[in-house]
């Protein structure tokens, strides 16, 4: 039996302006962020399409069991991250052209790539997750609360229930592929396509948004981009876009808690790694406790003041 719970979550976009500045003491995460969401929506379709594939291929129910609560979760994370971008294209009607190009990436992976390919992408992209996503939920202090509580929310919600099913894509991929070799194989092209489809989010968010509103280079993420900018401005013939400060969303994060993270990021990707031995992040037993109490989690952080 699959100890997964699919969530049913509305944060109520529609019923005021969503902001691109949603952290406005860090635009460099707010981007960062904007950009996931852009990024989960396309990832999202491409799983659901992948596990209605690979559902024949699936020869253990218990693993068919995880697979469906797995995607049912995939799904309402699509479904409001979807509600989230359209409130920012409401107000940068440009971002439109941008999600498409974004989802576009993935309608291409889903209809020029196997899916065995597929499934190790999902496997080692969620396997990253549980040691990004602590990173960022044990400095939520930082990187959440002083935003925009409706998207804070949002964020906190996916990245909780990505540590509930860290495991899920790795025992689908073993059950129907089942070869480490060939997951390694593909993560530098998996990987490859990942950053790719953050830069057309981030360009795009460079393109349609005023610099006076998001406050940042969007692709200032990138380190290629922030080095290149640098060099332009010392050559004597060239300069930098103007597209904005180059600002790094976790520069103000303890420098050893980043190291931790990136160690997990590698040890993710090695052969027989189990995302069940992961240390996981305080706040996400908080927010399930905090769920089955009834709290109103569309508004973590407006509930808890409310609370005490």
């Amino acid at each position: 039996m699959t100890d997964l719970h699919v969530r049913k979550m509305r944060f109520a976009f529609a019923d005021y302006d969503v902001p691109f500045l949603w952290n406005a003491r860090n635009p460099s995460f707010s981007a960062m962020a904007n950009a996931v969401s852009f990024l989960a929506i396309g990832f999202e379709k491409m799983i659901v399409n992948m596990i209605r594939e690979a559902m024949p291929l699936i020869a253990d129910p218990a693993v068919a069991e995880e697979a469906d609560a797995f995607v049912r979760q995939e799904g309402q994370h699509s479904t409001a991250h979807r509600q989230h971008a359209k409130g920012l294209i409401k107000a940068y009607p440009g971002l439109r052209q941008t999600l498409d190009d974004v989802i576009g990436a993935y309608d291409d992976l889903t209809a020029n790539t196997s899916v065995n390919y597929r499934l190790a992408y999902t496997a080692d992209l969620e396997a990253t997750f549980t040691p990004v996503f602590k990173l960022m939920l044990d400095n939520d202090a930082a990187l959440f609360a002083p935003g925009d509580d409706r998207v804070a929310s949002l964020f906190l919600w996916h990245f909780v229930e990505e540590v509930e099913h860290r495991s899920s894509a790795l025992i689908i991929f073993e059950d129907v592929v089942g070869s480490d070799v060939y997951r390694m194989r593909m993560a530098p092209s998996i990987f490859r396509h990942v950053l790719d489809v953050l830069r057309i989010a981030c360009a795009g968010f460079n393109e349609h948004v005023p610099l006076e509103e998001r406050k940042v280079d969007a692709l200032s993420m990138f380190a290629t981009h922030r080095r290149r900018q640098r060099l332009r401005a010392l050559l004597p013939f060239t300069r930098p876009d103007d597209q904005g400060p180059l600002l790094r969303a976790f520069d103000d994060l303890p420098l050893r808690e980043q190291l931790v993270a990136l160690a997990g990021i590698v040890r993710s990707q090695l052969p027989r790694h189990d995302p069940a031995h992961e240390k996981l992040p305080a706040l996400a037993d908080e927010w399930f406790r905090r769920y089955e109490n009834g709290d109103d989690v569309t508004l973590w952080y407006t509930e808890a003041t409310a609370t005490r």
